[in-house]
């Protein structure tokens, strides 16, 4: 399927989606949170696909921020719809069976940090900007941001950076917990392939159970979440993988799952 603000490419498991639109630092318009949306549903329902990457074209920008010359004329309800299109959009990468690797190579900001902040692992460049800058624009934040990043750093310092519209960079972002890595700039593309063909590697069955439990048991009590865990550990021995994973260990050579 061809695309105009987006390129999606398939290698060995592991799908890698690119946002391209340089010229505007990435930035996300109507259009592209509909491609990205389609892009999703269509590697979701390909069996070959373990693993999904997202990037930014160039090295400037993960993703600047939402279009705002795009925004700064929306309606009310314009401005809802297209906040719903975002909030969905997300929602599908943190639903999708696929772990999703966001690949921050330099701004990831507003849009571009809330839609990095639904990925599964973030590795950043150590040239990246990443922040919530709405309150400069005199907005709140519209694809989750105020509701992801306490999630993940805590409600003060979630406050301060949403309150402030400061930039983090990207040491600040691995001390607060933010992102999983830093590395150097013209590292990035090969760490994170490698990191996403290591994944892809792994039983598909139980990355997509690992990722839903953690995700769901978060919104759960301890004793609920750990009986959600339960129901998903015993069901995992009705598995091929599980079999397979477990005789290869007896017999000391590595499993050959495939993913059922």
């Amino acid at each position: 399927m061809k695309y105009e603000n987006i390129i999606v490419k398939e290698d060995d498991g592991v799908a890698t989606i690119t946002i391209n639109r340089p010229k505007a630092l990435n930035a996300l318009n109507k259009d592209t949170l509909i491609e990205l949306s389609k892009a999703i549903d269509n590697l979701e329902n390909n069996n070959k696909i373990k693993v999904a990457i997202i990037t930014g074209n160039g090295d400037k920008a993960f993703i600047a921020g939402a279009d705002i010359k795009q925004m700064k004329d929306l309606t009310p309800l314009e401005a809802k719809d297209f906040s719903e299109i975002g909030h969905n959009l997300l929602f599908k990468i943190e639903k999708s069976r696929l772990p999703f690797i966001a690949a921050v190579n330099g701004y990831a900001l507003g849009g571009g940090c809330e839609l990095m902040m639904a990925c599964d692992i973030i590795i950043a460049s150590d040239n990246a900007l990443i922040g919530q800058p709405e309150i400069n624009l005199g907005i709140s934040p519209g694809f989750g941001g105020t509701q992801r990043l306490p999630r993940l750093v805590g409600k003060t310092k979630a406050k301060e950076i949403l309150l402030t519209g400061d930039n983090l960079t990207a040491e600040d972002a691995i001390n607060i917990g933010l992102v999983n890595k830093v590395v150097a700039k013209d590292e990035l593309s090969g760490f994170v392939e490698k990191l996403a063909k290591k994944i892809s590697l792994k039983t598909s069955v139980q990355t997509a159970f690992i990722k839903e439990l953690v995700n769901k048991g978060l919104d759960l009590d301890l004793q609920n979440a750990n009986a959600l865990e339960i129901s998903y550990f015993s069901s995992s021995f009705s598995t091929h993988d599980q079999k397979e994973g477990m005789n290869a260990f007896v017999e000391k050579r590595k499993p050959s799952f495939k993913g059922k």
